[in-house]
């Protein structure tokens, strides 16, 4: 298993960011107040704020106060357990901030909801009458992995690879976090994670980047770097 632990800080347009730690502090929050509430208000929470394609295909009433079509913006401030919060906020710590350099703070908010919400569609469409709700960050939080790697590929990360910590470029550890959902997804795996979820983050990161980053942001800048030198 790789596991990240940091990476190399390197922000150049936004002095902290902002928006990176108020997504965190507002999902640690939403997941206290998950755990301070009784099991059966926490199941109700999930059932109602959760996304569950089968109420938006309309086989389910719906359980909650929202249209099932805004569901997608609740529940990925929604966690099911202290690990699944804790890897969720992790990836989100070590890569958010620079995605958010790249953006800046309004367009990075925008691009992370619409992660969020892509992750959710591309769900609903690979099992549109599933009863199971998703919940998590894990789908914006693909869309933000998929940014980082287009702007920092060559960018140093520490991992831990079992127990053992190494440092190596970013394109391995989120190419190997990449694969790893397709392989699940083509092998059918189930094992409760949404895997098509986080590929259409992915798939959204990679298209959404593009559009709203800051424009002297170079794309794949490392790889431009060694095409330039070459020449």
């Amino acid at each position: 298993m790789v596991f990240p632990l940091y990476d190399e800080t390197a922000r150049k347009r936004v002095s902290q960011p902002y928006v990176t730690w108020g997504l965190i502090t507002l999902n640690v929050a939403v997941f206290i107040a998950e755990v301070a509430s009784s099991a059966g208000t926490q199941q109700w929470i999930v059932h109602a704020f959760g996304f569950t394609p089968a109420m938006l295909a309309g086989d389910l009433p719906n359980a909650g106060p929202l249209p099932a079509w805004l569901t997608p913006l609740t529940d990925m401030f929604l966690h099911l357990d202290w690990d699944h919060l804790f890897g969720n906020m992790l990836f989100l710590m070590i890569f958010g901030d620079n995605v958010e350099d790249a953006l800046g703070h309004v367009r990075y908010l925008v691009f992370y909801v619409v992660c969020g919400y892509a992750s959710d569609l591309a769900y609903f469409l690979s099992t549109m009458h599933s009863t199971v709700p998703a919940v998590g960050a894990s789908g914006a939080i693909s869309g933000v992995v998929a940014a980082y790697v287009m702007i920092r590929p060559c960018a140093k990360v520490e991992v831990l690879i079992g127990i053992i910590p190494i440092s190596v470029s970013a394109y391995w550890v989120i190419g190997l976090f990449a694969l790893t959902q397709v392989w699940s997804v083509l092998s059918h795996t189930q094992d409760g994670i949404a895997y098509w979820a986080h590929i259409g983050g992915l798939i959204a990161g990679v298209c959404l980047l593009p559009l709203l980053r800051h424009p002297d942001v170079v794309l794949f800048e490392c790889v431009s770097s060694a095409d330039a030198d070459a020449a």
